[in-house]
C-alpha cells in the first residue's frame, strides 16, 4: 500500500505526519507541504514533525502543479489530505485531472471536532473517508451529514499524537498555558487571560508559567490572530520572571508539566493521555463559538480563580470513553481504508452546494485556497473578478434583509459558570 499524505499548515502537518505514523508498517508512506498562505516556517515545521517518523530537512515544500506531477508519478493507492478545508477542494480537483485512475482520498480534522460544523463537511464532500477521533464526534458527525443529505463515510481514529501515559504521580515545575489563535477572539478577553496568568505566576513562585505558542507574532498558523499573546505580553510591565513564552512541540512541554491550561485546546487531550492535571477555563462561557462545549462533564472545566490558586482536574471517568479515550478495539480506520482501495475507484461524489460559475469559479478557489502561491494569469483575472462580484453579492444579501428582516432565531446557547 502507498500512501502520499499532503499537508499546508503548522496543526495539520503535525497531525498528518502522525496520522502517517500510525499507518501499518507494511504500508509506504510519504509527506509533502504544499505550499499556501498558512505555509509554517521552519520552526513550526520543526515542532510539527517532531516526534514522528518524518524530519523537517527531508519533507519538501511544493507547489500545486508540482504536486499534481508527483501524485501522476508516484500512483499512490491512497492520498492523505491534511489540510485546509478550502485547499481539499482544490486538491481533490487537482489529483482527478492528474491520473486515470484515482487513488482512495482521506482527509480529517486535527483536533477538537466537538461542536460538528457543515462547513468541515461542506469541503470535504468529495473525499472518500473522513477521519475523526472520538465517538462523540462519530455519533455528531453523522446526524449532521444524514441532516443535510451527504453522503460521507467516517471512520474512528484515536488521535494520533497522544502519547503513552506517564507514571501516575509524576510531577513537573511547568503550568503551560496553550495558546489558540480563535478564542477567545476579543483583545478584551485575550488581555484579561493574559492577567491571570500574570496573576498566577505571582501567586505561585514554584511554578513556571509558561505560555505555550503555535507561533510567534508574524508566524501563519491554522487560523489567523488578530492579536497576539505574545505581543501582549510585551506591554505589561513588570511582568513575573517566572511567566514565561514559549513554542516548539506541545508534547516536550508537557514532560516537565505540572498542569495544562487553556480554554478548549486539543493540547488538554494529550496532557489527559500524559496524565497531566488540566484546567478548562469557563470564565468566557461554555459554547459552540468558543470550541469548549467538549469539556462538559468532564470535570475539566474551572474558572480563572482555580488558575491563580493553582487547582487543577482529573478527567471524569465517564467522561473518557466518549471522547477520544475509547478502546484501541474501537478504532477502525486502517479497515475503512483498506477496504475502499481495495474496492477499487468509485465515481467522485459531487460537489455539496456546487456552486455556480464552471471553470471560473474553479479558478477562483484555487487562487483563494494558495493566495500568492497561485501564480497563473486565470487566478489573478479570476481575483480582479470575484472580489468585486462577491462585494455585490453581499451587498444585495443585505439589502434583502434590511427589506424583508429574516425571522428571529435563537441565540446560541451559552453556559456561563453558575457564580460568575
Amino acid at each position: 500500500m502507498k500512501v502520499l499524505g499532503i499537508t499546508d499548515s503548522d496543526s495539520y502537518t503535525k497531525w498528518g505526519a502522525s496520522v502517517l505514523d500510525r499507518m501499518p508498517s507494511g504500508w509506504e508512506t510519504s509527506l509533502v507541504v504544499i505550499r499556501t498562505p498558512a505555509l509554517p516556517s521552519a520552526s513550526q515545521l520543526e515542532a510539527a514533525l517532531s516526534g514522528t517518523g518524518f524530519a523537517a530537512a527531508t519533507v519538501p515544500l511544493i507547489d500545486l502543479d508540482a504536486l499534481a506531477a508527483l501524485v501522476a508519478q508516484e500512483l499512490p493507492d491512497v492520498v492523505l489530505l491534511s489540510v485546509r478545508g478550502p485547499v481539499v477542494r482544490v486538491l481533490v480537483r487537482m489529483i482527478v485531472a492528474a491520473v486515470d485512475r484515482r487513488p482512495v482520498i482521506v482527509s480529517g480534522l486535527p483536533g477538537i471536532s466537538i461542536p460538528e460544523t457543515l462547513l468541515a463537511l461542506y469541503y470535504r464532500s468529495q473525499v472518500d473517508l473522513m477521519i475523526l477521533h472520538s465517538k462523540r464526534e462519530i455519533s455528531a458527525f453523522e446526524a449532521l451529514a444524514a441532516q443535510w443529505g451527504i453522503q460521507q463515510q467516517f471512520a474512528l481514529s484515536t488521535l494520533p499524537f497522544l502519547s503513552a501515559e506517564l507514571p501516575s504521580g509524576h510531577g513537573g515545575r511547568d503550568v503551560v498555558f496553550a495558546a489558540q489563535a480563535k478564542v477567545p477572539r476579543a483583545l478584551a478577553e485575550r488581555e484579561q487571560l493574559m492577567s491571570w496568568l500574570v496573576a498566577a505566576a505571582r501567586q505561585q513562585p514554584e511554578h513556571r508559567i509558561v505560555v505555550k505558542l503555535r507561533g510567534l507574532a508574524g508566524e501563519q498558523q491554522t487560523h489567523s490572530e488578530r492579536y497576539p499573546y505574545d505581543e501582549i505580553l510585551a506591554a505589561i510591565p513588570d511582568r513575573p520572571e517566572n511567566l514565561v513564552v514559549s513554542t516548539g512541540p506541545m508534547s516536550s512541554h508537557l514532560e516537565d508539566a505540572a498542569a495544562l491550561v487553556t480554554v478548549s485546546s486539543t493540547a488538554a487531550i494529550e496532557a489527559v493521555a500524559m496524565g497531566v492535571p488540566v484546567l478548562a477555563l469557563d470564565d468566557f462561557g461554555v459554547s459552540g463559538a468558543l470550541i469548549n462545549l467538549v469539556f462538559e462533564d468532564s470535570g475539566l472545566l474551572g474558572s480563572s480563580a482555580d488558575l491563580i490558586e493553582g487547582a487543577y482536574h482529573r478527567p471524569s471517568e465517564a467522561w473518557l470513553d466518549e471522547n477520544y479515550f475509547h478502546a484501541a478495539a474501537d478504532e477502525n480506520w486502517i479497515a475503512a481504508i483498506e477496504t475502499a482501495v481495495a474496492r477499487g475507484p468509485v465515481p467522485l461524489r459531487a460537489q455539496f452546494r456546487a456552486t455556480l460559475g464552471g471553470n471560473l469559479r474553479r479558478i477562483w478557489d484555487r487562487k483563494r485556497a494558495l493566495g500568492p502561491y497561485d501564480r497563473t494569469l486565470g487566478g489573478y483575472l479570476a481575483l480582479a473578478v470575484g472580489l468585486p462580484l462577491r462585494g455585490a453579492v453581499r451587498r444585495l444579501r443585505k439589502l434583502r434583509t434590511l427589506v424583508s428582516p429574516p425571522a428571529p432565531v435563537e441565540p446560541p446557547v451559552v453556559r456561563p459558570r453558575e457564580n460568575a
